[in-house]
């Protein structure tokens, strides 16, 4: 299986919060959450779903899909590992 993609969370943690210069407190202020969901958020533990994608791409200025698109990498990554013999017995049709 391909490498595990980069949760969004800890983006947010190692480099735009450092780089932006605040704190989880006011990020959490900004964003309207709390700071227990924001924590969970940035230790991996929780999604980033598409309304916070659309909060944290205002305050990053760099709109929702960066951050609901990484969400998905995450998402389905995780999934295909859970569903991998499952999906061995699907067969794929190809249209000709």
């Amino acid at each position: 299986m391909a490498n595990k993609p980069t949760h969004p969370g800890a983006i947010l943690r190692e480099d735009v919060f450092p780089a932006l210069g605040i704190s989880v407190s006011q990020a959490a202020r900004d964003l309207g959450i709390s700071r227990q969901m924001l924590h969970r958020i940035l230790a991996e533990e929780a999604s980033v779903t598409p309304a916070l994608a659309l909060r944290i791409g205002k305050l990053c200025g760099n709109g929702p899909n960066l951050w609901a698109n990484m969400q998905t990498a995450c998402d389905l990554w995780q999934k295909k590992g859970e569903m991998e013999r499952e999906l061995r017995d699907i067969p794929t049709y190809v249209a000709v």
